[in-house]
């Protein structure tokens, strides 16, 4: 039988989880790692992002026994994992999606309410932030989802509400005739992550509008649908795929990239807990698992479904 110190130990854990994430979100807002990429003093970091002393050190000590930075001598400098992944314009950086998490913690703050009501929060957030951090995640795993689609065959494709482009600049750069539609804000954001890719000016076509109101154009072999389906109900989901599969060409597929849920949608915990980021954020969405989304297609009248694990998780495909 389990300790009881233990379990009370595990249950402090889980309760104070927001410690060290608020801890992280702040130390990213103040571009802390940017500034720890020397060793330098709290003093020293305090004067240049501007900040109290006192409450910089213990700042910086936190982030310490957190193990993204090194203290020595009473100097403090970014360990690998933060050099890597915390220092603005390095290729794998995070910042973009821990300002995303910074910008909904109001709304999970309000999740005592919206468990009440059902109804999301309303409260803002900075649509740059949200669109950036999307490309900080992808550039992490593009390889292997292009590999996991498979582009044989695939001559015109659509990067449905694929937000920055990451996979659209991918696909492009095979010499894929790759259109990406997503709203027209984003298309902004979009355009300049391609241009600091490298990719030509008019290697992408851009569509901007809202692709459950209007034509998403027509003949694709291919149509990605990348971490979108999440955000809506399971009735709008099922309208989108049916107007996807009147835009495929004879062989054409869909390609749907989600979070990875069993069937149940218990666990993993982390995609049960994406489940709650949607319950505060959206009026319909949630994660959906595998089945579900194979239903949706068979619905559709598809009759070839598959699926594909991948890292953190699934590809679910269906050939017209």
């Amino acid at each position: 039988m389990p300790n009881i110190l233990e379990q009370a130990k595990e249950i402090r854990r889980l309760s104070g989880g927001f410690q060290s994430a608020r801890v992280l979100i702040t130390a990213n807002t103040y571009r802390v790692f940017d500034v720890l990429e020397k060793e330098q003093t709290a003093t020293a970091v305090a004067r240049k992002i501007r900040t109290d002393i006192r409450a910089t050190e213990i700042l910086l000590d936190a982030l310490t026994g957190m193990e993204l930075l090194n203290k020595k001598n009473g100097k403090y400098k970014n360990r690998s994992i933060a050099s890597r992944m915390l220092v603005s314009g390095k290729k794998y950086y995070q910042g973009d999606i821990i300002s995303h998490s910074g910008m909904i913690w109001d709304r999970w703050a309000s999740l005592d309410r919206i468990v009440k009501t059902g109804k999301p929060s309303i409260s803002p957030r900075n649509h740059t932030a949200f669109i950036l951090g999307m490309h900080n995640l992808a550039v992490l795993k593009t390889g292997e989802i292009i590999r996991g689609i498979g582009l044989e065959n695939v001559h015109k494709a659509l990067d449905l509400g694929g937000g920055p482009g990451t996979y659209a600049i991918e696909m492009a750069k095979k010499g894929l005739d790759v259109s990406l539609f997503d709203l027209p804000e984003t298309m902004n954001i979009a355009r300049k992550v391609a241009k600091q890719s490298g990719l030509g000016k008019n290697s992408i076509t851009y569509m901007g509008g809202d692709f459950l109101q209007d034509d998403i154009g027509k003949n694709y072999d291919l149509i990605l649908i990348s971490q979108i389906l999440h955000m809506f109900s399971d009735r709008v989901n099922m309208d989108l795929i049916r107007k996807c599969k009147k835009a495929l060409s004879k062989q054409g597929r869909i390609v749907i990239h989600e979070f990875m849920i069993n069937e149940d949608r218990t666990s993993p915990v982390y995609s049960s807990l994406f489940t709650i980021n949607m319950l505060v954020n959206t009026s319909g969405g949630r994660t959906y698992s595998p089945g579900e989304m194979s239903t949706w297609f068979r619905k559709a009248g598809f009759k070839k479904v598959s699926k594909k694990a991948v890292t953190d998780g699934v590809l679910v495909i269906a050939r017209k």
